[in-house]
């Protein structure tokens, strides 16, 4: 008698997807970014805290560890400082869709902000990466809260920001360039 081999069946086991680095390359590209625009005396622009009140610390780490903790108040906005001599202030949002931004990604207290940072005479805007398309597009504030405030649309076509939204360069030392297309949009250079 003749014995086959009979591949054993492989289980394959479900892959995790940990979301909770989502963004997490894009924004260290935008602080590497600022470091370098510090550096050379371009521009001062830095990330903003999230303002939390500490409820317990384990101290027997060390370092400290907090334990319990809330958020005071929501966050404005990602970054801000200033260029030029003009106030600037942005958040930088990060989407897998490939054909629109998801609203439900900027909270609504930071489309309030950054469109009375614009009304104030500041520079306003929102860095979308899009990473499927491994593209970056710096979406001024008024774009976004039309759509934000629109009852008709839960998100901005990808088509729109596209057309509408202006490419920001990939670059070397500073990484995502996005104070060149500052320069074109609001400063006219």
């Amino acid at each position: 008698m003749i014995k086959y081999a009979i591949p054993k069946k492989v289980k394959k086991e479900k892959t995790h997807i940990n979301y909770s680095n989502r963004g997490m390359v894009f924004e260290e590209a935008i602080n590497n970014t600022n470091e370098y625009y510090r550096n050379i005396d371009k521009a001062l622009i830095h990330k903003k805290p999230t303002p939390i009140h500490i409820v317990k610390i384990d101290n027997s780490n060390n370092p400290a560890r907090i334990c319990d903790a809330y958020f005071e108040q929501p966050s404005t906005t990602d970054y801000n400082g200033i260029y030029k001599g003009h106030y600037i202030d942005f958040e930088a949002k990060e989407t897998r869709n490939k054909t629109s931004f998801p609203l439900r990604n900027i909270n609504e207290h930071q489309v309030k902000h950054l469109l009375k940072v614009q009304e104030m005479g500041g520079i306003s805007f929102v860095l979308m990466r899009f990473t499927l398309h491994d593209e970056i597009y710096l979406v001024d504030s008024s774009l976004v809260g039309k759509y934000y405030y629109s009852d008709k649309t839960k998100s901005i076509p990808y088509q729109v920001i596209k057309s509408k939204g202006h490419k920001v360069p990939y670059g070397y030392l500073a990484e995502i360039d996005y104070l060149k297309v500052v320069d074109q949009v609001y400063l006219n250079e």
